[in-house]
């Protein structure tokens, strides 16, 4: 099994918890245990990413995506083409 599939379970583990915690606060905002909480996991979130994209290339094409070498891209093998 490719080592990325369990960091991208754990990101999805995060998205989901940022997104399940952002909808609580957008109902109750004054909630500071769960503004807490969103702060942590959106800080974990985005660590996550970032070594995820430093390790495997970057997770989206929109212009946030952390690239060391972008001309990487079309002189490497694509992930799945390593197996």
């Amino acid at each position: 099994m490719c080592p990325c599939n369990d960091s991208l379970i754990n990101i999805m583990m995060y998205q989901f918890c940022a997104v399940d915690l952002n909808l609580y606060l957008d109902n109750f905002p004054n909630d500071k245990n769960a503004r807490e909480d969103y702060d942590k996991v959106s800080c974990k979130l985005t660590s996550l990413v970032h070594d995820y994209e430093k390790a495997f290339g970057p997770l989206t094409n929109f212009g946030s995506a952390f690239v060391e070498n972008p001309k990487a891209w079309v002189e490497q093998p694509w992930p799945w083409e390593n197996y």
